[in-house]
């Protein structure tokens, strides 16, 4: 299994089109195929700054993911939707493995 990390830079005057972006993705992205973790935007801190993370199976996995997200009705309008408005300024992508478990169960003060 690898872990997707997206890293955007959003134009900080189009959050919430960005948030809308996010929320799509939510929808198509797991119906195509990847476990989706979830997309952040800004909170506190830099207004420009946003991430999305999935995992998926491997390489090979990715690319047949990535060619039902294009054929996707939903991916498809996903796509067109971030062209036409233009909220994302920058995407960055890379595929990192989890190398840290197992972890210690959490303790609550």
């Amino acid at each position: 299994m690898i872990t997707c990390f997206i890293r955007y830079e959003i134009d900080p005057f189009k959050r919430d089109a960005f948030a809308e972006y996010a929320r799509n993705w939510g929808q198509a992205i797991p119906r195509c195929g990847a476990d989706l973790i979830g997309y952040f935007g800004p909170h506190e801190g830099s207004a420009t700054c946003a991430y999305g993370v999935y995992n998926i199976e491997s390489l090979a996995a990715y690319e047949a993911y990535r060619a039902r997200l294009a054929d996707d009705s939903l991916g498809r309008a996903n796509y067109e939707f971030a062209r036409r408005e233009r909220f994302i300024l920058k995407e960055d992508r890379i595929f990192l493995k989890h190398v840290s478990g197992p972890h210690a169960e959490l303790v609550r003060p």
